[in-house]
């Protein structure tokens, strides 16, 4: 089993490679601009502060418009209707305020979760934004792509994982049970080794909140298998009739891979835990956030693996494309949602018949 580390990257030895754009000016900079040129001339100002004369005419153009909506005001004092709230600002307010809150993110990520929120903006512009305000790109390490594979419905199979880190040198192991078709994390545990225990209570714990899973895939980690025999785990899967896959290499498990890299990035990495019990709050929020608000490019880029898992990812499309935003835990509620009790699908061309979650043809 891979041990992975949790050392914080050196990002300010790297230079962006996106030129930088104008200087962007707050409504009470452009106050004081348009005052100075009203005073003495628009060359001035354009000299003495920075912008272009151009867009200092913009300005008074845009001052004129307004002004007339407020009573003409403006012609006793140019600067009376002094810009109310540019278009532009609050789109730059929109875009750092959700990247304060994911610093994890990158500008794909962040777009995606405005539009999930029903505010439309281009990934281009918010990339701008946010390297405008100290965003640097990280360095991509590009592997060679073994293949892809994706289950055809949740349940299906399910990957498992354990990933590495510390709190305050003390190791923790976190395990992660990840649907293969939503990318849903169905459970997890925190534990200070890599034991079969925690792997068969969590395990236990997932079937009995959603059911018994087709097949279920792992590493060759001890926790899992038994290279003499039969582990623990193993013969809990025999008893419940599940598939068992071992992953010969990392990619083949690749699905939780990037799971943990996530979890790196967004929040070990973002967070100083105090002790083991901050720290399973802060991972449980993270879980919870994962699921049901976190975008996710392997869904498309505006579902959350909480679409998929329940269902209802044409739902939250349709909401996203009125521009209505969307809301899983609000789809997902008991109040809302629906039980699927009896189901006929077709699977690799045979006909399947479920009922209650499990198959019966």
């Amino acid at each position: 089993m891979e041990n992975r580390s949790t050392g914080h990257e050196e990002f300010g030895s790297r230079k962006s490679t996106v030129p930088a754009r104008g200087k962007r000016y707050s409504p009470a900079q452009k106050k004081e601009i348009l005052a100075y040129a009203a005073a003495n001339d628009v060359k001035s100002a354009a000299e003495k502060f920075g912008p272009r004369a151009t867009t200092i005419y913009e300005w008074r153009r845009a001052l004129k418009r307004r002004s007339k909506k407020l009573n003409d005001s403006a012609d006793a004092d140019p600067t009376a209707a002094i810009i109310e709230e540019d278009p532009k600002e609050i789109r730059d307010q929109r875009i750092l305020a959700m990247w304060r809150r994911h610093p994890g993110y990158g500008p794909s990520q962040i777009r995606n979760m405005l539009k999930r929120d029903g505010f439309k903006v281009s990934v281009g512009t918010t990339r701008h934004v946010m390297e405008e305000n100290g965003y640097l790109a990280p360095s991509l390490k590009r592997k060679e792509h073994v293949g892809s594979y994706e289950a055809g419905r949740p349940r299906e199979l399910y990957h498992l994982d354990f990933y590495h880190f510390y709190i305050h040198k003390q190791k923790q192991c976190v395990l992660f049970i990840e649907d293969d078709y939503s990318r849903f994390i169905a459970g997890w545990a925190m534990a200070p080794a890599e034991r079969s225990e925690p792997v068969i209570q969590c395990f236990e714990s997932v079937i009995q909140r959603y059911g018994r899973p087709d097949g279920v895939m792992s590493d060759r980690g001890s926790a899992f298998h038994s290279w003499k025999g039969v582990s623990r785990f193993e013969a809990l899967l025999e008893e419940y009739e599940i598939n068992f896959y071992l992953a010969k290499e990392a990619a083949v498990n690749g699905k939780v891979e990037a799971l943990n890299a996530s979890f790196q990035k967004e929040c070990v990495e973002q967070y100083e835990f105090m002790d083991l019990t901050d720290a399973a709050r802060g991972i449980g929020r993270w879980v919870e956030h994962y699921n049901h608000r976190r975008t996710h490019h392997g869904l498309g880029g505006l579902l959350v693996p909480g679409d998929r898992f329940y269902g209802i990812a044409e739902q939250t499309v349709k909401k996203i494309e009125q521009g209505l935003g969307a809301d899983t835990s609000e789809l997902t509620s008991p109040d809302s949602r629906g039980l699927d009790l009896f189901r006929v699908v077709s699977h690799g061309g045979k006909p399947q018949i479920w009922l209650m979650g499990e198959q019966i043809f």
